[in-house]
């Protein structure tokens, strides 16, 4: 497992690498307490897809694996992979709400542009790589 350490800080306190909102923490631990898992936690990860050319991925996972970054904010345990990581550090999930319906979404400060539809991203502004995600946003 990885320690949790950070380099950034906001008013003298180090930054965290990931967080959760409030009524994201609310929703989840409904969901954690529901899910049959001991020990479970959220983990946030990326994925190759999407129009833009990266996806986010969340599911509920009991597994702490060889590498993973854990956070534990507003007593929900966080789990990234490291390979996500340099792509999610300093991102908030969040919960939202409206007349579609709800779910999870991520505030990453890491991405410079996302699809219309909020399921991809972006990270440097390049074009999309060739064979990434040249589905449209209906292609996830």
């Amino acid at each position: 497992m990885t320690a949790t350490t950070t380099t950034d800080t906001i008013g003298g306190v180090p930054a965290p690498e990931i967080s959760i909102s409030e009524f994201g923490a609310q929703k989840a631990l409904g969901i954690l307490a529901n899910s049959g898992k001991e020990n479970a936690g959220v983990r946030v990860f990326i994925k190759s897809g999407g129009c833009s050319g990266y996806q986010y991925g969340m599911a509920i996972d009991d597994r702490e694996l060889e590498g993973d970054l854990i956070v534990v904010d507003r007593g929900v345990k966080l789990l990234v992979d490291r390979m996500s990581l340099p792509l999610l550090r300093g991102s908030e999930v969040d919960f939202v709400e409206n007349m579609m319906g709800g779910g999870f979404t991520v505030h990453n400060p890491n991405a410079t542009s996302a699809c219309g539809c909020g399921s991809s991203f972006r990270t440097d502004g390049a074009q999309t790589p060739d064979g990434e995600g040249a589905g449209g946003c209906s292609s996830h």
